[in-house]
């Protein structure tokens, strides 16, 4: 790339980490390349800044050297869920029982994969409870952004709708019946809230509009080795005889399709062991102790 001037300064300190030039120039190509970004008047314009364009700049470039920039490019959808998750994650770090200092040193990020989903092996230290460093540690992390979860609920009817569709994560458990029963869900889109994507996934995947939402919890679902923090609900709704049909985004492969069931039976589904995954089971158990309040409320 022919030198060009640059506006923009929050996202530069993730792009220009080498005083090289000739290695600063190839990060700036890459870095544009990946955006879509073309100089106007010789000038590449970065954007405004801020904490997620500074936190999608550090995602960028972490596949520097490493990815091609088409392919980081195909990524972009992700790593922008990805970095406003970031920026989420540091808004909501607070604690009262967790003794950790924080103290991590990463020394080496490697994209094993880079997919819709990425997959990337750290190398990294990190302060122990006893005050010491750790030695040399190795781990993987599947990196996925944040999504919720909404599981609407009728009190008039005493009813709920469940969704079903077809999971890889069960088939490549050897699962026979690759299929689940879930409550609606999806990933929480950048520049949006987890509310407005609950209210959006719930027309994608059902076809419903939701009244009011009530919190069951937000949590990462595992976190030993997946990125991925939830954000759960229950949404009071309208759910009569003929609300359940087949929904989903064809362009995403999609095939989803809706259950009507009395709260009771919901129960005894999760009882024996027919609703298994824990989103839908977490949200059950909140909605059996929350039900009456909510019936209450009409």
């Amino acid at each position: 790339m022919t030198d060009v001037h640059l506006r923009g300064a929050a996202a530069l300190q993730a792009i220009l980490r080498t005083g090289a030039d000739a290695d600063a120039r190839d990060r700036v190509a890459f870095y544009a390349q990946v955006l879509g970004l073309v100089p106007v008047g010789g000038v590449i314009d970065l954007g405004a800044g801020g904490a997620e364009a500074e936190a999608l700049a550090r995602r960028v470039m972490s596949g520097f050297g490493q990815v091609g920039a088409q392919a980081m490019r195909a990524r972009l959808g992700s790593l922008r869920v990805a970095a406003a998750s970031e920026v989420r994650a540091g808004a909501g770090a607070g604690r009262t029982l967790r003794v950790g200092t924080g103290e991590v040193r990463v020394d080496s990020l490697r994209h094993a994969h880079a997919g819709y989903f990425g997959l990337e092996v750290m190398a990294l230290r990190h302060q122990r409870f006893d005050g010491t460093t750790s030695p040399p540690l190795t781990r993987e992390v599947f990196v996925a952004g944040d999504a919720v979860t909404v599981l609407p609920y009728d009190p008039a009817r005493d009813r709920v709708l469940v969704i079903e569709q077809f999971r890889t994560g069960p088939l490549g458990r050897g699962d026979p019946l690759p299929w689940q029963l879930e409550a609606i869900a999806g990933r929480i889109d950048p520049g949006e809230t987890p509310e407005a994507a609950a209210r959006r996934e719930a027309v994608e995947e059902a076809g419903l509009d939701l009244g009011a939402l009530e919190k069951v919890a937000e949590y990462y679902p595992s976190p030993g080795a997946v990125a991925e923090y939830l954000y759960s609900y229950v949404a009071l709704c309208d759910l009569p005889d003929g609300a359940a049909g087949v929904f989903g985004a064809e362009e995403e492969g999609e095939d989803i399709r809706g259950h009507l069931m009395p709260f009771d039976a919901l129960m005894a589904a999760v009882a024996r062991g027919e609703v298994s995954n824990a989103p839908l089971i977490l949200t059950a158990f909140w909605l059996q102790r929350e039900r009456p309040r909510l019936q209450a409320r009409g």
